[in-house]
């Protein structure tokens, strides 16, 4: 009787360290992109467009890429914003549902107030959370900013 107790208590504990992981996993929801190219190679990368847990929505770093003949960086922001909002409303969400917000500059002090200008347009009061850092590089090698965003579901 003593070792059936033992062994009992011991399935009970490891059913237990099992169930969190097995609920994390069902709670977790992928948006992956809609066009073929970009799926193929996020799948290849091992990557989401956004991933939802409960009510919260982490998204993927977008880039804004320069194209030929731009001369300034509003347009490749623009599509960059645009490729995000895109994202929040396929995860149910808008602009007003940004929490927090993180963008990463090539070259902070150059492109502020042009990214400010197109950033304006899509974030309004009340304001998320914002961090700006600049860094060396980005894994699209021509990408000026990479942005970065989490979002809360409205209620519905």
């Amino acid at each position: 009787m003593k070792h059936l107790g033992s062994k009992l208590g011991l399935l009970a504990i490891g059913m237990m360290l099992q169930a969190p992981a097995a609920q994390a996993h069902e709670g977790k929801h992928t948006i992956m992109p809609e066009d073929a190219a970009a799926l193929e190679f996020q799948n290849a990368v091992g990557y989401s467009d956004a991933v939802i847990v409960g009510d919260i929505i982490y998204m993927s770093g977008v880039v804004a890429v320069p194209q030929e003949g731009e001369a300034n960086m509003v347009p490749a922001f623009t599509r960059a914003f645009d490729q995000l909002g895109k994202t929040l409303a396929r995860a149910g969400a808008g602009w007003d549902d940004v929490v927090e917000f993180s963008t990463f500059h090539t070259n902070l002090a150059e492109q502020l107030d042009e990214f400010v200008e197109v950033k304006n347009r899509y974030v309004k009061a009340p304001f998320p959370a914002w961090t700006a850092l600049g860094v060396s590089s980005l894994y699209e090698p021509a990408a000026l900013v990479e942005i970065k965003i989490i979002a809360r579901k409205p209620a519905e």
